[in-house]
């Protein structure tokens, strides 16, 4: 499938799950997020264990899992837990571009910088 004209590339558009392998909604979670990146090329999804690397979790502390992290046009948009649903993180893809950048000094905005260093 082929990104339309007007959806963001993978530069502009990211989604983050930060989660841990020890915890079972996380990898029942797994298989949803692998296939929310299938039905969206168009981003780049990337799935974050924080105790493997926990250097790029950094100050984030991550109580609730899974937490995700959406980037849109190099700014962090979103950074919370967020319920294992499709329907869900669907409805935060579709409108991120209406959602107003985090403050750079929020601690989404270096997490994010963290992971487009590693994985950008």
């Amino acid at each position: 499938m082929l990104p339309s004209e007007d959806a963001p590339d993978a530069e502009n558009l990211w989604v983050v799950c930060l989660c841990a392998e020890w915890c079972g909604v996380c990898r029942d979670y797994r298989a949803l997020f692998d296939g929310l990146a299938a039905a969206h090329p168009q981003a780049r999804f990337v799935w974050v264990d924080v105790e493997d690397e926990a250097e790029l979790a950094g100050e984030v502390d991550v109580d609730t899992f899974p937490t995700l992290l959406l980037a849109a046009d190099g700014a962090a948009r979103f950074l919370g837990p967020l319920l294992p649903q499709a329907g869900v993180l669907k409805r935060l893809l579709d409108n991120i571009h209406e959602q107003a950048p985090l403050p750079a000094a929020h601690e989404a905005q270096a997490l994010f910088a963290r992971i487009t260093a590693k994985h950008g």
